[in-house]
């Protein structure tokens, strides 16, 4: 039987374990036949969301084959408001029109509500800008997100406002005919200068709240890269990333896995701080408070869904890399 508490004000936790009889089971059925208030599609999203360990390693595969012994952990994460509300938050509109939006996210905004950012966050921006211009994602008025960027990264995303330009935008990404580039800045020089990086991308067997580049299992991840500028002799670059895929912090990820870490992020960064003293004076002092990635979505193109227009966008980087760029 699962074991999981009933207080709702907390993610529940199940603990499984499993039988002779169950062994060469498929995962996602097991969790079905012990997990009736689940659905199947519902707990397939789990499992794809990192939210199952399999004697404390993440499987992320619904198809797994189970073995006798094994004790499964599923976590269930609160759910998020259903319904936003709208709040009269500033935003930067680079372009709009009847189906769709482009917004230049400033760092600091979560995209989605959820459990610790209810509110505040670009969709409750959203839904107090465009109103009833929302058509119906899905059959509920609310914005279309197509792709997300981390909370303390800025620059471009583009939002639908009718299901009709989702699920072309959807179509884009998935056969990846989206033109996105990034802006970093990272610890050191990389050598080659311009390269590709490959490797798949997994929550971290070391730390599950951070994602790395795994061995086995992960996602397939594909990075290109390239210098744009060097910096202070050498202790820091600017470079460009184009995505092949879009995982979990992969940029974050996969500078990191080569050596050359962003500046600033607090999550894969921390192994970088001896090198500050290689720093300008005026850039040590900066550094300091700078507590986020160096990293900011600069461009952003595709053939729009319903017009079939080419459209192009880029955005300047924000005056927080703009004055840590001066200082280096």
């Amino acid at each position: 039987m699962p074991d999981n508490g009933n207080n709702t004000d907390h993610p529940q936790i199940y603990n499984l374990i499993v039988s002779d009889a169950e062994k060469k089971q498929r995962l996602d059925r097991f969790l079905v036949n012990h997990l009736p208030d689940l659905s199947r599609s519902r707990l397939q999203a789990l499992i794809s969301e990192n939210c199952l360990a399999i004697d404390e390693a993440i499987i992320e595969t619904p198809n797994y084959r189970l073995k006798p012994g094994q004790k499964l952990t599923l976590t269930v994460p609160l759910a998020a408001d259903p319904e936003p509300i709208a709040q009269d938050i500033p935003l930067d509109i680079i372009y709009e029109d009847p189906y769709l939006l482009i917004v230049n996210k400033p760092s600091g905004m979560v995209v989605h509500p959820a459990p610790g950012n209810s509110d505040g966050t670009l969709v409750n921006a959203l839904l107090y800008h465009c109103g009833d211009d929302f058509k119906g994602i899905g059959g509920v008025r609310r914005p279309g997100i197509v792709h997300r960027i981390d909370k303390d990264t800025s620059g471009l995303m583009v939002v639908a406002k009718t299901d009709e330009c989702h699920q072309g935008l959807v179509q884009l990404f998935a056969t990846h005919d989206i033109e996105r580039s990034y802006n970093a800045i990272v610890w050191g020089f990389p050598k080659p200068a311009a390269g590709q990086i490959q490797g798949n991308i997994g929550r971290s067997p070391k730390n599950r709240k951070k994602m790395a580049v795994v061995q086995r299992g992960g996602k397939t991840a594909v990075t290109h890269y390239k210098t744009l500028d060097v910096l202070s002799n050498g202790a820091a670059s600017i470079i460009e990333c184009r995505l092949e895929t879009g995982r979990t912090h992969q940029i974050r990820v996969h500078m990191t896995h080569i050596g050359h870490p962003l500046l600033g992020d607090p999550l894969y960064g921390s192994q970088s701080q001896s090198r500050h003293k290689n720093l300008p004076e005026e850039a040590q002092v900066l550094m300091k408070t700078f507590n986020r990635q160096a990293l900011h979505a600069k461009t952003l193109g595709f053939v729009h869904p319903i017009t079939k227009e080419n459209l192009s966008f880029s955005s300047e980087l924000s005056r927080d890399l703009k004055d840590l760029i001066i200082s280096l």
